[in-house]
């Protein structure tokens, strides 16, 4: 039988570790600039680059900006665009999945040839090719990555539907008249949450890398509004005299995103029926 959460966690030292980090990291995204109402987007051209101090936490950027400030305002940008990003690319991914999966027919089969058609472009090379159709901004890069995120959603829910629709509680409820909505909500929908929860976890980790890779690209969020993405690339010329201003931010994404993955493949194994802890 499986145990709660609460001692799992605390059997699991790591996924503990990493839920703290997703929990740090989301509080600092959301109340950081209040608590540390320094502006990120003020230049002073006195305190360029300057390193590390008890007022400039995180030292300074070749425009005299609070690198701290910045890191904090960015993190509610990469975290915002992340989260609305998957829950963007869950909802088409349900839609989709769950009429191919439980439908079958020609129309599953013109839904699974979209989805590998999806699947078939490098991901990071999709979403940079539609945000260079639409004008860059954050509604922009949430669509972009939605639009890129969508198919493996849709091919897990798939799968899990075709699972699910010839079991016997299914074919129970197909013969007491339940209609295919009822079916789909109240049975098939219900059984398939773990492995979406799971994906989903994954998904903004793998988000936030592609969201910093677009506003690397200068594809993202425009300037003066900060990304851990956009810092990176302007600074990038002073990785030798200034490296603090490219080891902060990315530190900030590298941390994120390994923690989102360990929590993923941590409430994968906690969420798995056949095991026991």
């Amino acid at each position: 039988m499986r145990k709660a959460l609460l001692p799992y966690l605390k059997k699991n030292k790591l996924a503990f570790i990493a839920l703290a980090v997703v929990l740090f990291m989301s509080l600092g995204a959301i109340v950081g600039p209040m608590v540390y109402p320094v502006s990120s987007t003020s230049i002073d051209l006195g305190s360029i680059k300057l390193s590390p101090s008890l007022k400039h936490p995180c030292g300074t950027d070749s425009k005299g900006r609070d690198i701290l400030s910045r890191i904090l305002w960015g993190g509610r940008i990469s975290l915002s665009i992340s989260l609305s990003a998957a829950l963007g690319s869950i909802i088409i991914g349900l839609f989709f999945g769950l009429i191919s999966g439980y439908c079958g027919g020609r129309l599953d089969t013109f839904i699974t040839m979209i989805i590998d058609l999806t699947l078939a472009f490098p991901s990071l090379l999709l979403a940079i090719g539609i945000t260079v159709v639409f004008p860059p901004g954050l509604y922009t890069v949430i669509i972009a990555l939605a639009l890129v995120g969508w198919a493996s959603f849709a091919r897990l829910i798939r799968g899990l539907t075709i699972a699910q629709k010839e079991s016997l509680f299914v074919e129970a409820s197909r013969s007491i008249g339940c209609s295919t909505q009822r079916i789909i909500v109240r049975h098939i929908l219900p059984n398939a949450l773990s492995p979406i929860l799971v994906a989903f976890s994954l998904k903004i980790g793998s988000f936030i890398l592609a969201e910093s890779a677009l506003s690397f690209l200068g594809l993202g969020v425009q300037p003066p509004t900060p990304t851990w993405g956009s810092m990176i690339s302007l600074n990038r010329i002073y990785i030798n005299s200034a490296p603090g201003m490219i080891i902060f931010p990315g530190l900030a994404i590298a941390i994120t995103t390994f923690a989102f993955n360990i929590l993923g493949d941590s409430l994968r194994d906690y969420l798995d029926p056949h095991l026991n802890f």
